[in-house]
């Protein structure tokens, strides 16, 4: 069984050349406008080659790329529904909101998940709860009916959200890979941080933050929740005691810094991947270095697109695993 990865891991290996560097990130930042930074990708292979393609379609077609890839090499897709699951939470959120709202959700759904988006628009729309996947039929029953009895859509996507953490930790816990596990804790401590950032500068009660926190093994969610409701100081004195003692520094600097904090050090793990022949490591490593240059694009495109300073920019991109 310890060759169990070998194709699939030399596969990736022939790949990872053509990852962005931080150069290559650079090089897009310092282009004079959107178009010109989408004749650059074209130029390293990015999106079908058609010159009209949009920079939607661009970055919509190197996900296709990236789990057709994924899926010539692992057939067992199910080793990455941690990556997909919150996007199953996102398209359940859409999707009770669009019924409450009687809105159509089809373009807010992420297509990359797990289960079919409209599958569950259908079945919500309908109350079939029974016709939804087993572990979203009691968050969709509390979060419809939160919706509909409180009409607070904080505390609909304050249900969700919790669901989502709690199912990313399972399915970490459930894997014997490290970089998952890794990925799965830090995935959800920095979620928990963020409510809790979020909460202390709204003034939200500790029975608040309590109900929006789920457990991670590197938290105590009970004292950050505490932490929360006393305000944000007590969050920092609370983290200088944690393994998050390094992020503090960012997360003073603000929660963008924060996000960019935790994807660099998920990726600097990561880099220990490349050593490592025999098991799924280097194809997840692999996969998340792919989606977090997808982002860093999707970050530089949008940002052309709407004028934003340059140097706002670069201090928000996140480091390259190449």
């Amino acid at each position: 069984m310890r060759q169990e990865y070998t194709y699939a891991v030399a596969r990736v290996r022939c790949r990872e050349p053509r990852l962005l560097t931080d150069s290559d990130l650079s090089m897009l930042l310092t282009a004079a406008d959107s178009d010109a930074v989408l004749r650059l990708l074209r130029d390293k292979g990015w999106g079908s080659g058609a010159s009209e393609q949009s920079a939607a379609d661009v970055l919509r077609s190197e996900d296709e790329k990236l789990w057709a890839f994924i899926g010539e090499i692992v057939p067992d897709r199910d080793i990455f529904s941690f990556l997909l699951v919150p996007n199953d939470y996102h398209n359940l959120k859409a999707a009770v909101k669009a019924i409450t709202r009687d809105l159509d959700p089809k373009d807010l759904f992420m297509y990359d998940s797990v289960y079919d988006p409209e599958k569950l628009y259908s079945a919500l729309k309908r109350r079939e709860y029974d016709e939804l996947p087993e572990e979203l039929r009691e968050v969709a029953r509390q979060a419809v009916t939160a919706l509909l009895e409180t009409s607070d859509g904080q505390l609909c996507d304050v249900i969700i959200d919790k669901a989502c953490m709690e199912r990313v930790t399972a399915l970490g816990k459930a894997q014997d890979n490290e970089m998952i596990r890794m990925y799965c804790e830090l995935f959800t401590a920095a979620s928990d941080i963020r409510i809790a950032v979020r909460a202390a500068r709204t003034g939200k009660s500790r029975e608040f933050v309590a109900r929006a926190l789920a457990e991670c093994d590197t938290l105590d969610v009970s004292a950050l929740a505490t932490a929360a409701a006393l305000g944000y100081d007590d969050i920092i004195d609370y983290l200088e005691r944690t393994d998050y003692k390094g992020a503090v520094p960012a997360l003073q600097s603000s929660l963008s810094a924060f996000e960019k904090w935790c994807d660099d050090h998920m990726t600097q793990a990561l880099k220990t991947q490349k050593w490592e022949p025999f098991t799924i490591g280097p194809v997840v490593a692999y996969m998340i270095a792919r989606q977090n240059e997808i982002k860093a694009v999707r970050m530089i495109l949008s940002a052309k697109l709407n004028g934003l300073p340059e140097q706002t920019i670069r201090e928000r991109l996140r480091m390259m695993y190449v």
